[in-house]
C-alpha cells in the first residue's frame, strides 16, 4: 500500500467543497489541520462557516467518502469555527472587530420579535460563537428585562474612551434603556435616533464578534434607516405569527430591507400554533401557513416556526431565555435550530455575496 501523508490526504480531500458556500475545503484552508500517525491513522480538523452548521452531517460523510479508497486504519474529524466575512469599506467601517451584523425585525410590535433576537444570541454563544446584542428598539427597549441581572453595567470605558457595554453571561449587550430614567418615555426626533445609534457603532467597545445581533424596533421608520445608512447589515431575518394582519406589516417590512440593500435570509413564524400539553391536541390559535405565504412570495426560506408556549414568555419576564435554562427541551432545540440556520445564512453571504457597501442615499 502506497504510504500515506499528509499531502496525500490534501489532495484526495481537494475536490470536496463546503456545502453552504460552495468552496473548497482545502483551497480556503478550511482544512485547517491534518495529522498522521505512524500507523497511517489520520485526524483532521475542519473549520465550519457557522456555528451549529446545519449541512456538518453531509460535509463529514463527503469527507469520509473521499478518504475510503485510501483504506485508512482509522480517521478522527473534529471541527473548529471560522466564521468568514467581508470588510466595509474604509468611510464605513465603523464596526471593524464585528464581522457580521444580523438585524431582526419585525412589521408590528407583540410578534415575539425581541424574544428571538435574544434567544438567538444565547443560542448562538452556546454553540461556541462570539456574539453580542444591541437594542436597537429606542422607544421600547425591552432585551435588558430578557436579560436578568447584569454580571457588570454599562458605562464609561476604562480610560474614558468610548463606552464599556453591560455584560451578560460574559456577552456584551447595548440598549438606550441603560441611559434613560425608568419609566420615562423616550420622546425623540430621527436625527436624535441617528446620533444614539452612531454612538452605540461608533464608541462602544464590542470587542471581536462574530455576529454582533441587532433587535430593531417595529415597522419601518428612523432606527431602520439609521442603521442601514451607518453600518453595513450583513443580513436581516424577519418575524411574523401566522395571520394575514400581521403579514400586511410584514410585506412593507421586506419591502424596506429591499430598498435598503439589506439581505433577507428568511423568516421566523412565531405563535404557530398551541399544543395542549395535557391531551396533545394541535391547534393553530393565529391561522395557519402566514410564514410560508410570505417566504413564497419574497423568495426566501422558514427559517423555523415556534409554538405559543408560556416557557418562552416566561423566560423573558424572569430574565432566563429559554435556551439557556431548558436547552434540551423542544422549544430550545427549535429555537436553536433557527439561529444555526440563519447563521448559516449570513456566513454564506460573508463568503460568496458582494463585497459590503451600505446605503448612502436618502429613502423616499
Amino acid at each position: 500500500m502506497t504510504a500515506i501523508d499528509a499531502e496525500k490526504i490534501r489532495a484526495a480531500l481537494a475536490s470536496i467543497k463546503d456545502p453552504a458556500t460552495g468552496h473548497g475545503i482545502v483551497a480556503t484552508g478550511q482544512l485547517s489541520e491534518v495529522n498522521v500517525a505512524d500507523d497511517a491513522s489520520v485526524s483532521l480538523r475542519v473549520d465550519l462557516v457557522s456555528p451549529g452548521f446545519p449541512l456538518r452531517e453531509g460535509l463529514e460523510t463527503s469527507i469520509r467518502d473521499a478518504l475510503a479508497p485510501l483504506e485508512l486504519p482509522s480517521l478522527e474529524l473534529s471541527w473548529g469555527l471560522k466564521v468568514p466575512h467581508k470588510p466595509a469599506r474604509a468611510d464605513l467601517n465603523r464596526l471593524p472587530t464585528v464581522k457580521n451584523v444580523i438585524a431582526v425585525a419585525a412589521g408590528k410590535g407583540g410578534v415575539g420579535k425581541s424574544t428571538l433576537s435574544v434567544n438567538t444570541a444565547m443560542a448562538l454563544r452556546a454553540l461556541g460563537a462570539k456574539v453580542g446584542l444591541l437594542d436597537a428598539d429606542i422607544y421600547g427597549p425591552s432585551v435588558p428585562k430578557m436579560l436578568g441581572a447584569a454580571d457588570r453595567e454599562a458605562g464609561t470605558a476604562e480610560g474614558g474612551s468610548g463606552i464599556s457595554p453591560a455584560l451578560y453571561r460574559g456577552m456584551p449587550v447595548m440598549s438606550v434603556d441603560y441611559f434613560v430614567e425608568p419609566g420615562k418615555a423616550v420622546i425623540w426626533r430621527g436625527p436624535m435616533i441617528h446620533k444614539l445609534l452612531t454612538q452605540f457603532l461608533e464608541d462602544v467597545q464590542w470587542g471581536e464578534l462574530d455576529y454582533l445581533i441587532v433587535d430593531l424596533p417595529p415597522g419601518t421608520g428612523d432606527a431602520q434607516l439609521s442603521l442601514a445608512q451607518l453600518v453595513p447589515i450583513t443580513a436581516s431575518l424577519i418575524v411574523t405569527t401566522p395571520q394575514e394582519v400581521a403579514l400586511i406589516d410584514v410585506r412593507k417590512a421586506v419591502n424596506m430591507f429591499k430598498k435598503l440593500e439589506v439581505p433577507v435570509i428568511g423568516v421566523v413564524e412565531n405563535m404557530s400554533y398551541y399544543r395542549c400539553p395535557s391531551c396533545g391536541h394541535h391547534d393553530e390559535i393565529f391561522g395557519v401557513g402566514g410564514g410560508n405565504r410570505l417566504a413564497e412570495e419574497f423568495d426566501v426560506a422558514v427559517l423555523g416556526k415556534v409554538p405559543i408556549n408560556p416557557a418562552v414568555a416566561f423566560g423573558g419576564e424572569s430574565g432566563k431565555p429559554i435556551v439557556e435554562t431548558a436547552p434540551d427541551g423542544e422549544l430550545a432545540k427549535a429555537l436553536t435550530a433557527i439561529a444555526a440556520q440563519a447563521a448559516m445564512e449570513t456566513s454564506k453571504l460573508s463568503a460568496t455575496g458582494p463585497k459590503r457597501s451600505s446605503l448612502l442615499r436618502t429613502v423616499d
